[in-house]
């Protein structure tokens, strides 16, 4: 007997749910699950499940349209999603002319501005796409 706390807690999905059901009952196994009361060695507890987890999941792609929508109303908005940059954009343009001409390293750059190494390399492999190198 597979004993669970709450059904979300065995699966996300009704597929994935119905596929752990067939390998527990092939395994001649039973399914129990406390909160919800569920018991998978009669036929009413297979049936109750079902239902509860098909209502799981049309509630999670409920929850899934419903912010798929709220994003796109903030993107018509303006507002774009993401962590803002560490760099204005005049710090940018600075430790790319630093780097680039030679002045200081990506290193000693990223350190003077607090960012990673990485930030920096990034910025100027950027700039030569945008630039063409120059």
């Amino acid at each position: 007997m597979l004993v669970v706390w709450k059904l979300d807690r065995l699966s996300r999905s009704l597929k994935d749910l119905l596929h752990v059901l067939d390998k527990i009952t092939e395994a001649k196994a039973g399914f129990r699950s406390l909160i919800e009361a569920i018991d998978t060695t009669t036929s009413a507890g297979r049936m109750i499940l079902q239902m509860l987890g098909a209502f799981a999941e049309f509630e999670r792609s409920m929850i899934r349209e419903r912010t798929r929508l709220g994003l796109l109303a903030a993107r018509e908005r303006g507002r774009i999603g993401g962590r803002l940059p560490k760099l204005t954009a005049h710090q940018r343009a600075e430790a790319i002319r630093m780097v680039n001409g030679g002045e200081k390293t990506a290193s000693e750059v990223a350190r003077l501005f607090h960012v990673h190494r990485s930030s920096i390399s990034r910025l100027i492999a950027k700039n030569v796409l945008e630039t063409g190198g120059l």
